[in-house]
């Protein structure tokens, strides 16, 4: 059966390598493919080289190919074996063995402290390598793994560079502390998420980008208790390992340049009305309202002989490019990997730009058999040139959306039309070219991620390990909105002229960690161990100053500033003492065991419970390798595998169990009142996680697939529980309530053809169900944004998953009056907040991407495909695009033109009518299916023929091509399915409001090694 399923698996490529011309004084040769164990091997691709000319073997591994002569090399190739050449001689006969690659068989992996053969793994670990992403163009670290490994979502929150990025693995598991993983390079803990101060919703920065992707040898995704509990009480997030690029032992060293560079567009343009169109909806929505257009102060005056498209007058068609050289080598002693990294990002929208200047450095060095001592270094300079963005009346991109069209951004001139123009319509619709091109937000950040670490092996199964790490982030940002924006000029109006702020923010963590490690081998049985401690400090101060009334907009710094009237200054010490410790026991590579345990104790937790143990066991079983299990079978290798243990999660402010006083102001005296109650008992949330799974490889290797199935319980929720108003407080910093999360993943991995043309897939989905178990009482929490009609716009409510829209059910618009009609759920004939209930939810059945890799003689294709299912999104922006009428200074959709327009009309959008707020409120109305699919990157690459290469004296030329967000099928009728207003946001995720759009990119570029 093995057989026949090979045959036909791979009989296609003979359609590829049939032979293309007849050779001069061709003769046959015959032969058989066997493994060193004389297992025959059906289905190895043979061609002879240099040639397209070429076959395969039979069901007992016996070929026949007609070759040219005695100069013909043939090229056997068999997945999992390693690739053998052989020359043709007079004989008629080439029989060939072929040896396992002991290159796949002992891959090891990074598991936190240790190592493990990838084969021999018992828990739940996604890897990602620098091949699976060397075509993306992408900006920072986490979004490289977008798409990339089960059970990972990845959301690119705007199309911003360098902007927010939300990752969760295997979902949700707070309500207040963060949802993000813990990202550890080369061994230390780094800053991940926004560092700037100021917030500018789904376009804050990211410290993940100030990181070079290039650099990344390997992602190693931490998934279950198995994998991440030796990280205690930090792991319930899940951890993202990374390790980047070093040289290696005796290699020689090579020089590689890398130079890209591209165009970036939207992705998507919204459909906004003309002048004219808009023009006959505002006056329509007055004479609704029983008014005279003609007499009305709205649009008197106004002219549809104007129709600027504001989106096309502040965005633009960016340019990003990227230099990149690196050098790598090493001999018996020292080996070493450096580079030098240069990007820079224009954003499509004016003014806004994203550089950085990245260097790396790792070394190891071998003093002696036994004492051997590295480093890794990197050194970083970004800049980013922001622009206000969602979440901002006075935001670029909003305010072009919703400028309404009549206007134009410049006069007879040239200049930029500002406040107390005529032309310049003030709150909400300024002139959003000026807000883009005339302010400075300007935010830059120095990080330096050092680490120097030593070894001792005392004899071949005990060693000990010290490494001494550093991550400093520094971050400075420099904003002034001169008199002729909306804030500088809105101040004007009440004593100020134009606006500034400078803020500062410091970030460095301190991390020691020791260990020891024994291996040993019993026979069959071997045992590895390891133990360690570790000590961790983080230090972070900021400052910030807030100035106005400048003497004109030629001076824009603080010291100009004729009024500064707000500043501050904190600094905040945290710490993390941990012991952790790991044992693995092997036995005849058939049953696997490993017990893992950290003893943390936090600075950020009571004294009650400042220390915690966080253990966890896990078991396999490779069934494959019983002696009952038949050989020669189509299964290669069967390992079934679970584990169990607790995680933690300690990332909420720091010392918020203090009983702490802070200065007050009553009736114009300064003093000091209590600010937050203690509470010595508070601790870090526990999660409680079973994982089993089972690991299949097929067909020599050619199928190789991994199934997980897992039940995770966060219990100890840290939350505000509220207490009684009497004690002075509304609330208490506690650990209260549970959230769950059940999920499968699926991983598949196939090679659907080897040889001269080779053909791979790799696919993964996973669905997770995630569900608040319980709160302090039963009353719900309201999030998100506070909506009309139906209070806010999202709930945490038990039963129900976080993410979930609350809202009114709209049940469509009155064919008699077009009106808006909603259901009274409380039945009192009123339609009020009370009527509120659960509309959707933000969370998606299934997640998943598939990338297909083909390549032919020098050229190469990948095609990568991102996929959501089931997730619903608010499409926000339509409060204001699709108001009905309430409020007609902005802009709307085409959609308006459906709207009910007399008696008989049947249709989902309410008669727009000046004033009318009910047709408006917060509803269902405004929820949609956010489902994609998204062919997220396409390249294709060729590598120049040697003979050409070495008349330069290089190794190898490539050349390719990238293209990002190519296309994306959707329902959803906003900009783009995959954005998140509220940046980050657990329990108001799923926002579209008013957000940049992803954008698509492409690239060209070479890579030239020497």
């Amino acid at each position: 059966m093995k057989h026949l399923l090979l045959l036909v698996f791979s009989g296609l490529t003979l359609l590829l390598v049939a032979p293309t011309s007849s050779q001069a004084q061709s003769r046959v040769i015959t032969g058989q493919v066997t493994d060193i164990d004389n297992f025959s091997l059906p289905g190895v691709n043979i061609y002879i080289k240099g040639t397209t000319t070429g076959t395969i073997t039979d069901i007992e591994g016996n070929y026949r190919l007609e070759v040219g002569g005695t100069n013909d090399v043939l090229v056997f190739s068999y997945i999992g074996y390693l690739t053998k050449e052989m020359p043709v001689t007079a004989a008629a006969t080439i029989d060939v063995k072929l040896e396992e690659d002991a290159r796949q068989l002992n891959e090891v992996i990074v598991t936190g402290y240790s190592y493990v053969k990838k084969r021999d793994i018992i828990g739940a670990i996604a890897s990602v390598s620098a091949e699976d992403i060397k075509n993306l163009p992408v900006v920072s670290l986490d979004q490289a793994l977008q798409g990339k490994a089960a059970g990972v979502q990845v959301t690119q929150s705007s199309g911003t560079p360098g902007g927010g990025i939300t990752v969760r693995v295997r979902g949700n598991t707070s309500i207040s502390a963060s949802n993000r993983p813990l990202f550890i390079i080369d061994g230390v803990p780094v800053e991940d998420g926004a560092l700037a101060l100021r917030s500018f919703g789904g376009q804050n920065d990211n410290a993940l980008s100030t990181l070079n992707p290039n650099d990344i040898e390997s992602f190693q995704v931490l998934k279950d208790a198995s994998a991440k509990a030796i990280y205690g009480s930090r792991a319930a997030n899940g951890v993202v390992l990374i390790t980047t690029k070093r040289g290696s032992k005796g290699a020689k060293t090579s020089v590689t340049f890398d130079v890209q560079r591209g165009v970036i567009d939207l992705t998507n343009k919204l459909d906004l009305l003309s002048s004219e169109e808009l023009v006959t909806l505002q006056r329509e929505a007055i004479t609704n309202a029983g008014q005279n257009p003609d007499e009305s102060g709205i649009i008197k005056g106004v002219t549809d002989a104007v129709n600027t498209d504001w989106i096309d007058q502040v965005t633009r068609q960016a340019i990003m490019e990227q230099y990149q050289m690196s050098i790598s080598g090493g001999d018996e002693q020292t080996s070493f990997y450096s580079s030098f990294n240069y990007r820079g990002e224009e954003g499509v929208i004016l003014n806004n730009q994203f550089l950085r200047f990245a260097g790396t450095l790792n070394i190891d060095h071998k003093v002696t058999d036994k004492l051997k001592f590295g480093n890794n270094l990197t050194i970083s300079k970004t800049r980013n040139d922001r622009i206000k963005g969602d979440n901002f009346l006075d935001g670029v991109y909003s305010g072009a959306v919703k400028s309404l069209p009549y206007y134009f951004p410049f006069d007879e001139k040239g200049n930029i039309i500002g406040p107390g123009n005529s032309n310049y319509a003030g709150f909400p619709n300024f002139n959003p070219v000026g807000q883009a091109v005339l302010p400075r937000f300007q935010t830059n950040t120095l990080k330096v991620l050092v680490g120097v670490f030593s070894e001792y092996q005392f004899n071949e199964h005990f060693r000990a390990r010290a490494k001494f790490s550093v991550d400093y982030n520094d971050v400075a940002e420099d904003q002034f909105e001169p008199s002729s924006t909306a804030i500088g000029g809105f101040l004007a109006s009440v004593g100020g002229l134009g606006y500034g702020v400078n803020s500062t923010g410091t970030y460095v963590t301190y991390i020691n960690t020791n260990t020891v490690t024994y291996n040993q081998t019993f026979g069959d049985h071997v045992i590895n161990a390891t133990a360690g401690t570790e000590f961790l400090q983080r230090t972070e101060t900021s400052n910030f100053v807030q100035g106005r009334l400048f003497p004109s907009d030629d001076f824009t710094y603080i010291t100009s500033a004729g009024i500064v009237d707000a500043g501050s200054s904190d600094k905040v010490n945290s710490g993390l003492n941990s012991y952790f410790a790991e044992a693995r026991y092997d036995y005849k590579e058939k049953y696997f065991a490993s017990v893992t345990t950290r003893y943390d104790g936090s600075s950020r937790f009571g004294t009650n419970n400042r220390f915690g143990l966080f253990p966890s066991v896990s078991a396999g079983y490779r069934i494959t390798n019983e002696a009952f299990f038949p050989k020669n079978t189509i299964v290669d290798d069967l390992k079934v595998r679970g584990s169990y243990g607790f995680t933690g999660n300690e990332r909420i402010g720091d010392f918020a169990f203090l009983g702490t006083f802070a200065s007050t102001t009553y009736n114009g005296v300064t003093g000091t009142a209590p600010a937050n109650l203690e509470n010595p008992d508070l601790q870090w949330e526990v999660t409680r996680e079973a994982n089993v799974g089972i690991d299949l490889s097929l067909f020599s290797g050619r199928l190789q697939t991994s199934v997980d199935g897992y039940s995770n319980l966060t219990s100890k929720l840290l939350f505000s529980q509220p207490i009684p108003l009497t004690t002075g407080f509304g609330s208490i910093q506690g650990n209260i309530g549970e959230v769950s999360n059940l999920g499968v993943e699926l991983s598949v991995n196939s090679i659907n053809f080897d040889g001269d043309f080779r053909w791979s897939t790799n696919l993964n989905i996973a669905k997770n169900d995630n569900l608040v178990k319980s709160l302090a009482d039963t009353l719900p929490l309201f999030r998100g944004y506070t909506a009309n009609g139906a209070g806010n716009t999202n709930i945490v409510k038990p039963g129900y998953p976080l993410g979930t829209f609350w809202g009114l059910n709209f049940l469509g618009v009155d064919p008699a009056t077009g009106d808006a009609i909603y259901e009274d759920i409380n039945g009192d004939g009123q339609i009020s907040p009370d009527d509120g209930k659960v509309i959707g939810t933000a969370q998606p059945d299934f997640v998943g991407g598939i990338t297909n890799n083909l390549s032919y003689r020098g050229f190469d294709l990948s095609v990568f495909i991102q996929f959501s299912y089931g997730n619903e999104l608010l499409n926000f922006s339509n409060s204001a695009l699709l108001n009905s009428g309430e409020d007609i200074n902005n802009n709307q959709v085409r959609k308006a033109l459906d709207r009910w327009q007399k008696p008989g009309d049947i249709t989902d959008v309410p008669r727009y009518e000046l004033g009318n707020t009910q047709n408006n409120w917060h509803s269902n109305r405004f929820l949609e299916d956010g489902s994609f699919l998204r062919v997220k990157n396409i390249s294709l690459g060729y590598n120049l023929p040697i003979r050409y290469v070495e008349k330069i004296k290089a190794q190898s030329i490539r050349i390719y091509g990238s293209a990002t967000n190519v296309f994306t099928w959707t329902n959803y009728t906003g900009n783009d399915p995959e954005v998140s207003t509220l940046d980050g946001s657990t329990t108001a995720q799923g926002i579209d409001f008013f957000t940049l759009p992803q954008v698509k990119t492409m690239m060209l570029g070479i890579n030239v090694k020497f």
